[in-house]
């Protein structure tokens, strides 16, 4: 009699095994990954309160510094105020005990007095000149420059100098990074232009560099493209003084109301230097990329790498011996490779300083 064969079912002991051993292994895998997002949260948010707390404690610092400059700037305000009131009624407590008549009688006044007096209104004199020196020494700077947050960036830049030349680019390039946008703004409105991100970094270079300018300190600003050009009308080939806060305000906000335009000559920028007597004992350059113009008329509307790097070492030639520190500060401009290392070059031949910043700079 033939055996009745067994029913297949899916649903066996070993079938149910394995799935149960695969679903704890799944569950045991998230559980494992969960509590790490966890411990990680905690760990982020130790770190940040930490961050926090340290940040809280730099504000209440710079408070209790500020706090401090003011209350001392307060008091030396108030003493320089009674000093030349002491003064003042010193010189003319003076004033009458020389005029009081010496008709024989016993001197209400003596020598001795008016020696003392005199003494006297010497050391308060000498002490408010003190105090106004000190007061110059918290405030040298004719102008102020603020970035974002009030940074400060190490840039290895000396801004010193007795006469000190700067020289910005405003040429077409100088409206935006690419090639593309170039042409494209080009055509807009002044408005836009002016508007262009790059441009205004460009300016809050300028602005930068010019914040920096110590009272007594001389200085020109010329603007160049397809020519070489002082902001202040008139002024070509002469120094004007910082001292002159009005001036040298209105020629940093006269670059404002520039637009760029045309090609770039780095050679008619550079002979600038040669015009002036005595010439510069610090130079700087901001531009964005080797120039497209030199001596010669341009032959096309296209401008190679080679040329552009013909055209650079024909503007170099133009600096006057011995030549006097340049630094440059080079934004950035696709399709030139060969500028960062050009300008450098030039940089370091001359003892100054190269600067490729950062697009939120300064």
């Amino acid at each position: 009699m033939p055996l009745k064969r067994r029913s297949f079912s899916v649903f066996t002991l070993s079938f149910l095994d394995v799935m149960c051993c695969g679903f704890g292994a799944v569950v045991l895998l998230f559980m494992i990954l969960q509590h790490e997002a966890i411990v990680q949260k905690e760990i982020a948010a130790v770190d940040l309160s930490t961050e926090v707390d340290a940040l809280k404690a730099q504000i209440a610092g710079v408070q209790q510094d500020t706090a401090s400059a003011r209350a001392n700037a307060l008091s030396v305000d108030e003493r320089i105020a009674q000093l030349v009131s002491e003064s003042a009624a010193a010189r003319r407590l003076l004033a009458q005990t020389r005029a009081a008549p010496q008709d024989g009688a016993a001197p209400v006044v003596t020598r001795r007095d008016i020696d003392a007096l005199e003494l006297a209104l010497k050391k308060m004199e000498s002490e408010k000149q003190d105090l106004l020196s000190y007061l110059n020494q918290q405030s040298r700077q004719v102008r102020q420059f603020v970035g974002t947050g009030n940074r400060e960036y190490l840039t290895g830049i000396r801004t010193g100098g007795q006469r000190v030349l700067i020289l910005l680019d405003n040429s077409s390039s100088m409206l935006d990074v690419s090639v593309v946008n170039v042409l494209r703004k080009r055509n807009m409105d002044d408005n836009a232009k002016r508007r262009s991100e790059k441009w205004r970094q460009a300016l809050d270079t300028v602005d930068w560099i010019t914040a920096r300018l110590q009272p007594g300190t001389q200085y020109q600003i010329y603007t160049f493209n397809s020519r070489a050009e002082p902001v202040v009308p008139g002024s070509a080939g002469q120094w004007l003084k910082v001292d002159d806060a009005r001036q040298f305000n209105q020629a940093v906000m006269s670059l404002k109301a520039t637009v760029p335009d045309g090609g770039s000559n780095l050679t008619r920028a550079l002979q600038v230097i040669a015009n002036f007597n005595p010439r510069p004992d610090n130079v700087f350059l901001v531009t964005d990329g080797l120039p497209t113009q030199g001596l010669a008329a341009p032959s096309g509307q296209k401008v190679s790498g080679d040329r552009r790097n013909e055209l650079f070492l024909e503007a170099v030639k133009q600096l006057p011996q011995p030549a006097p520190p340049v630094n440059v500060v080079l934004l950035p401009m696709e399709g030139d490779p060969m500028a960062p290392w050009a300008y450098w070059s030039m940089a370091m031949y001359t003892r100054g300083a190269f600067l490729t910043p950062a697009y939120d700079w300064p």
